[in-house]
């Protein structure tokens, strides 16, 4: 058996597990979200349910993981006897195997986008929604855009926790937030930065309803990557010093700062070229390409500068993301069934890369393919975010706040004692009843609303 892994410091733990929490969802659903729902009145719900809902379920992960120091299912494993709560994990390495396999579709787009984007041929396409299902639609493209993609978290995740996945996240979450900052400074040349500036910093309470504040919540848990077993498998890997507590916080202020400040990138261009700020989820492969050539029509060489350094922090979002839904699986595999590292990453590798052939090719050749109505990657999407996610998140705050030992959920939280806990109360009254209502309201409204 191969000795256990584990960060080599606090800063790369917080820089991992805050790279598993940024990842499309902030760059591309996040500005989506906030412009259909009312700007900055979105984005002060949003973070109210960060805080109230979305930490302490992340802080709930930690004390799970943490306190066994084993993978997503080996944790509730060893921490419960009854058959029930022991699977709960199951739960978790599941829906990151399932995400992962439709993920690292999207995640190819986003490499594919870098790639043409620095070739030129963005620039010169124009017919972008054309180019974009052209891609899409092709029988090879974005299946080789996937597996490209797959091996390169694979090259990461085989070389271990602290000389591959934190290395990694210690060169790549820099470098994502030195890109947003660039761009947002480029955003500042922009005639439509001073409408972008006003629409995310003046609120329109008149659009927010209660769809608004569930989307909000929903947002809020997809965007820190909850129930995805990935937290409960780095937090596995923290030292016995790592204040938990404090690590949720940074990593949801790192999150939260991304998806905020990639709004500052995105609407001054959306209002410079006058699209609409609700564009919905074409913004990102169709609509942007357009915006950026329109905004800096003046300035090719901006434009191309622009387009490349977007597209690659999708890239290095996307990146970190896959990883965290890849290590998991690969941890389970080689702890529970003895596998060594590398062939356990193998296996995740090679069959997740073979069902996301599928989902790649769900946009054209299988297109007709259909399940309850819906492709394999429309399939994917649904059972994972609308039902697993929620009903993840439900059980794991109802059994950190009611089933799991008191006593050392607290030792956990203080570090055997030695920090002093202020917000435990708070926590535990979040815990027990505030978050798992809120994912409940969630779980109706996505499934149902």
């Amino acid at each position: 058996m191969e000795k256990r892994g584990s960060f080599g410091s606090k800063l790369g733990a917080v820089l991992t597990a805050a790279g598993a929490a940024v990842g499309l969802g902030n760059i591309w659903r996040f500005p989506t979200e906030v412009g259909t729902h009312g700007g900055a009145a979105f984005i002060l719900i949003y973070l109210a349910c960060v805080v109230f809902v979305g930490m302490p379920v992340m802080v709930s992960e930690f004390v799970i993981g943490r306190s066994t120091r084993k993978n997503a299912i080996g944790a509730f494993r060893q921490l419960s006897d009854n058959c029930f709560w022991r699977n709960i994990g199951v739960q978790g390495v599941g829906v990151a195997f399932l995400i992962l396999c439709y993920y690292v579709v999207v995640s190819g787009w986003t490499l594919f986008y870098g790639v043409s984007s620095l070739a030129g041929q963005l620039q010169g396409a124009r017919d972008y929604e054309a180019f974009f299902h052209d891609f899409v639609g092709s029988w090879w493209m974005p299946v080789v855009a996937a597996l490209v993609f797959m091996l390169v978290v694979h090259w990461v995740v085989v070389r271990g926790v602290k000389e591959g996945i934190e290395r990694a996240s210690k060169v790549m979450m820099p470098m994502l937030l030195l890109i947003i900052g660039l761009l947002v400074i480029c955003s500042f040349s922009m005639s439509g930065f001073p409408q972008g500036f006003d629409f995310l910093l003046k609120p329109d309470f008149s659009k927010v309803n209660v769809d608004a504040v569930l989307s909000a919540m929903g947002q809020s848990f997809y965007s820190l990557s909850l129930a995805m077993g990935g937290l409960v498998t780095y937090s596995s890997y923290f030292t016995g010093d790592t204040n938990l507590m404090k690590t949720s916080f940074s990593i949801a202020g790192v999150d939260t700062s991304v998806a905020i400040l990639s709004g500052f990138v995105i609407f001054p261009a959306v209002f410079t070229a006058g699209v609409s700020p609700d564009a919905g989820p074409s913004l990102v492969f169709i609509t942007l390409p357009n915006v950026f050539n329109m905004a800096f029509s003046q300035v090719p060489l901006l434009s191309y500068i622009f387009s490349g350094l977007f597209y690659l922090l999708l890239f290095l979002a996307a990146l970190t993301s896959c990883i965290s839904l890849h290590e998991p699986v690969t941890a389970y595999l080689s702890e529970e069934y003895g596998l060594s590292r590398r062939r356990a990453a193998w296996v995740v590798t090679s069959v997740a890369g073979l069902v996301s052939v599928g989902c790649a090719l769900s946009f054209g050749p299988l297109k007709g393919l259909l399940i309850g109505g819906m492709s394999l990657f429309d399939l994917f999407d649904f059972v994972t975010a609308k039902l697993i996610l929620p009903l993840g998140g439900v059980l794991i705050t109802v059994f950190v706040g009611r089933v799991m030992d008191r006593r050392l959920v607290e030792q956990e939280l203080s570090n055997q004692g030695r920090l002093r806990v202020p917000l435990l109360r708070v926590w535990l009254l979040l815990v027990r009843w505030v978050s798992p209502a809120a994912i409940v309201l969630v779980f109706i409204n996505e499934l149902f609303g």
